[in-house]
């Protein structure tokens, strides 16, 4: 599949083209940012939270999950850190925003896929390492994001005490998600 994704455009590809991007997409997807990268210019901290309804009815929303303090913490110290902990969420995130933009309503098959891949990376995080009573039916993320400051000039004046986050900082609440089958 990856040869075909990746081969000049045939008979072969063009006839499968749909089946052969849903099995490259996401997990292969194929890009040169390895010989053009394009760093990031802003910090998304990305939380979720979930939601579940005991027997009677009653909803429960939890507390916010740091999942980006999730991630640095399995990088930071560990000589040699998964690509997974380093850019799954990451990439994921940046995946949502190149198919829905400022909206999130999904408009191709893709940003659906997209949508789910993200959806799925946060309840599996939820559920391995915040375990709480019952099943929580629904979550929601909320991507905070702040642009990065400049790295300061050669010689220039030392970095002064970390402020609070900026006005300029941007904070979105996703809509709440369905998810099955996980049992906290």
């Amino acid at each position: 599949m990856v040869f075909l994704h990746i081969a000049p455009s045939n008979r072969i590809s063009q006839h499968y083209g749909k089946q052969i991007n849903a099995w490259i997409y996401p997990l292969f997807e194929q890009n040169w940012r390895l010989f053009a990268p394009n760093p990031e210019s802003v910090n998304h901290r990305i939380s979720v939270r979930t939601l579940r309804t005991t027997a009677d009815g009653d909803a429960h929303v939890s507390g916010w999950f740091d999942l980006t303090a999730l991630d640095t913490s399995a990088v930071e110290h560990n000589p040699f850190p998964s690509h997974t902990a380093q850019n799954t969420l990451r990439r994921a995130w940046t995946a949502y925003l190149e198919t829905y933009g400022g909206e999130d309503e999904a408009r191709s098959d893709r940003a659906l896929m997209i949508r789910d891949y993200l959806r799925n990376i946060a309840a599996e995080r939820v559920r391995a390492h915040r375990p709480g009573p019952g099943d929580f039916t629904s979550i929601q993320l909320r991507v905070v994001t702040q642009p990065i400051a400049p790295p300061r000039p050669e010689g220039g004046p030392a970095a002064a005490a970390p402020a609070p986050p900026p006005a300029s900082a941007n904070t979105r609440h996703l809509p709440w998600w369905k998810v099955t089958n996980h049992a906290g």
